[in-house]
């Protein structure tokens, strides 16, 4: 995955996956990364971040160390690692969600110490690291080449060539959707035939027109965010140029906007994504589709309970209207504060390799980045019991192979989602959308 906010209950290893995906918003921006590297560099530190720490070997009783947020699903696998592994034994630390870590992260940048070794990147601060590859290690080699989808591996290299991240996962979308609510709408069920009714944006939202004429009681899908969101993963400069400009009166976006906005008062929950009242809304009948990446699978289970709610039927269509998308997926990376880089280099790789990244699927979900695992019988045949037993692995497989844009995510990307999706919130509560977007354009020139 940004958009996480803290939940003050306990949650499942599983609900951890779930909050581990749900913020995309960084506060940080890359071009901040790199106004300090040239901010510590031009001083003459002795602490140039720029520079790489003395390298040795793991010393008797040190660790590897690597620090995780939400649920990787890493547990089972490292203690496999170190079970073959006694010289490069590995620690692992996990923080509940992306932002505390995130915080975390930019106060050790900035005092350039007390990172790990391994780093877990949340998807959209890659650009930061590619902003400032000065700081991290060059993780490319003959061995990794062309592993993963060719638009992760993109995302986290260099214009030069550095590989500054092993992607750890990836979000390719379907829909998910209420069985039980369609069938209550007199729509068909069958996964076949509701994929069969979703392949535009304009077929989408004439369906949920007729839904909610039909149960007035529940909107049509979870939340304008979520919706804003999903088309916006099919834009391929939503904020920023290929030389990152910012140009958020593209003809795209304002169609994305206005779009989204023009059915929030039919078709919407009005809840925030991540809310309470968003979370709600999978307890009762709140709403009858949503956006879906494999790892919502884990959101939607946690909030709707597992087991269902007794006469809640889950199911997955094998479709997202225009096309694919991809929302959501990690990355490892090595800073240069690290003194066992090659180590850390050689483990980060093993854990992303496509046969971790198999096991990790069939644990949490997290639908696999490496090009060799998409073609794995066990993926493949993969099914999942919640959805109604929906073949999830094919179903998936099939969304990543119809990805053909990735959306450009320049350093800004983040801080101008954040934006942007405030301004669709805004119109939710009843604000007028072109005043909205007045208040989203003004922002995003103060971001400059």
């Amino acid at each position: 995955m940004s958009n996480i906010h803290p939940r003050s209950r306990a949650r499942s290893a599983t609900a951890g996956a779930s909050r581990a995906r749900r913020r995309f918003r960084t506060v940080f921006a890359g071009t901040a990364v790199a106004a300090l590297v040239l901010t510590t560099a031009a001083c003459g530190s002795d602490d140039d971040p720029t520079k790489s720490a003395d390298q040795q070997k793991l010393g008797k009783g040190e660790t590897l160390t690597i620090t995780t947020f939400g649920e990787f699903g890493y547990d089972a696998l490292i203690e496999e690692w170190n079970a073959a592994n006694p010289d490069k034994q590995v620690k692992q630390t996990k923080v509940s969600l992306w932002d505390d870590w995130k915080n975390e992260l930019n106060t050790n940048l900035q005092a350039n110490s007390g990172l790990p070794d391994v780093v877990a990147i949340e998807g959209d601060f890659i650009p930061a690291l590619v902003a400032a590859p000065e700081r991290w290690v060059d993780l490319s080699s003959e061995e990794v080449k062309g592993r993963w989808l060719d638009f992760k591996e993109k995302a986290a290299t260099t214009p030069d060539g550095a590989l500054v991240g092993y992607a750890t996962d990836a979000g390719p979308e379907a829909i998910c959707y209420r069985a039980d609510l369609f069938e209550k709408a007199g729509l068909p069920t069958d996964r076949e035939e509701v994929a069969a009714l979703m392949g535009t944006w304009d077929d989408y939202f004439a369906l949920g027109e007729k839904f909610v004429a039909k149960v007035p009681g529940s909107a049509w899908y979870d939340a304008s965010g979520s919706i804003a969101q999903a088309m916006l993963n099919q834009v391929e400069f939503p904020f920023e140029k290929a030389d990152n400009t910012v140009d958020v009166d593209n003809p795209e976006l304002k169609a994305v906007y206005e779009t989204v906005a023009g059915h929030t008062e039919k078709l919407s929950t009005k809840a925030a994504q991540w809310s309470d009242d968003w979370s709600a809304g999978f307890k009762k009948d709140g709403f009858a589709t949503i956006p879906c990446p494999g790892w919502m699978r884990s959101n939607i289970r946690d909030n709707t309970g597992d087991p269902a709610p007794k006469g809640v039927k889950w199911d997955i269509a094998d479709v997202f209207p225009g096309g694919g998308g991809n929302w959501g997926g990690s990355y490892l990376a090595v800073p240069k504060t690290s003194k066992h880089q090659e180590e850390a280099k050689e483990f980060a790789a093993w854990i992303t390799a496509p046969e971790q990244q198999l096991k990790i699927f069939s644990l949490t979900g997290n639908f696999p980045s490496q090009t060799e695992a998409l073609e794995a019988p066990e993926l493949l045949k993969a099914t999942d019991k919640y959805f109604n037993g929906a073949p999830a692995g094919e179903i998936f497989s099939n969304r990543a192979a119809a990805i053909e844009v990735q959306p450009y995510h320049g350093p800004l990307y983040s801080d101008i989602l954040s934006k942007f999706q405030d301004a669709i919130n805004r119109v939710d509560q009843g604000t007028d959308p072109d005043a909205s977007w007045k208040k989203f354009t003004d922002e995003v020139a103060a971001l400059q």
